[in-house]
């Protein structure tokens, strides 16, 4: 049957930056579609735990420093110590900074293009090595943005960061295809949360939103889930090097 292609039963699925909003969600959905998560996050990732333990789902906390490289071998091992493998990567942690363009420091481009960019690649890098070595291949998904198609205003590098993350999407599918590994991304429209609290509370950008938007809602950490689970799934085993719009018709205005 065809909800047997989307059961993800025993996947080991690692999720960086997985403890509120979209990253939860989306570590949840995975763990209610069977998998095994095991969760990437600079701080212990309390809410999730909980939220995990609550409903019954196998969960290892890994703490690492995303803005650089080093502790990438660490995740690896500790993941295949814990799970004995790796099914599945989602590429979500992320962090953005704000400034005009023509007064943004060095410190705020790196800092953005390292964790959102490097630290994606060499991630999917280690990743894809441990897939080969298992034999039988996997997926990855990452994060992009509304900002891997369109400029903004005041995020030069969150920008660059983003339309990198398509461009090295659609690299590494090209490559790792034959090792039926599936590279994909999906872009997350005007989403509630945190992140969005203070945009929805100004009553004047809020309402510009909306009007832009064809579903006319903002879009809610559920609305990622599905999506993730699905690139994960045998379902989406012919989807290589794409990005989905999870938008509600942004892009499509």
């Amino acid at each position: 049957m065809i909800l047997d292609s989307l059961n993800l039963q025993d996947k080991v699925a690692i999720v960086t930056g997985c403890n509120t909003g979209l990253g939860q969600a989306m570590a949840l959905g995975l763990a209610e579609a069977g998998c095994k998560v095991v969760g990437i996050n600079r701080r212990e990732p309390t809410e999730t735990m909980e939220k995990m333990k609550a409903a019954g789902h196998q969960f290892l906390a890994v703490r690492a420093d995303l803005s650089k490289q080093d502790d990438i071998p660490h995740i690896i091992e500790q993941t295949v110590s814990t799970f004995g493998r790796i099914d599945i990567l989602v590429n979500n942690a992320g962090i953005i900074r704000r400034e005009d363009a023509l007064e943004f420091s060095e410190e705020n481009w790196d800092d953005v293009m390292n964790v959102n960019s490097k630290t994606v690649f060499f991630m999917s890098q280690a990743v894809a090595k441990q897939f080969i070595a298992q034999g039988d291949g996997g997926k990855i998904i990452n994060i992009a943005s509304m900002l891997s198609f369109q400029g903004g205003i005041r995020v030069p590098s969150y920008t660059a960061s983003k339309s990198a993350v398509m461009g090295i999407t659609r690299a590494m599918a090209n490559e790792w295809a034959k090792f039926n590994i599936n590279v994909n991304a999906i872009a997350p429209g005007y989403m509630a949360t945190n992140n969005t609290t203070a945009l929805r509370a100004d009553e004047e950008r809020n309402s510009a939103i909306l009007e832009r938007i064809p579903a006319g809602r903002w879009g809610t950490s559920e609305d990622i889930a599905g999506p993730c689970v699905f690139l994960a799934s045998k379902a989406a085993d012919y989807i290589n090097g794409y990005t989905i719009a999870v938008d509600g018709g942004w892009l499509a205005r």
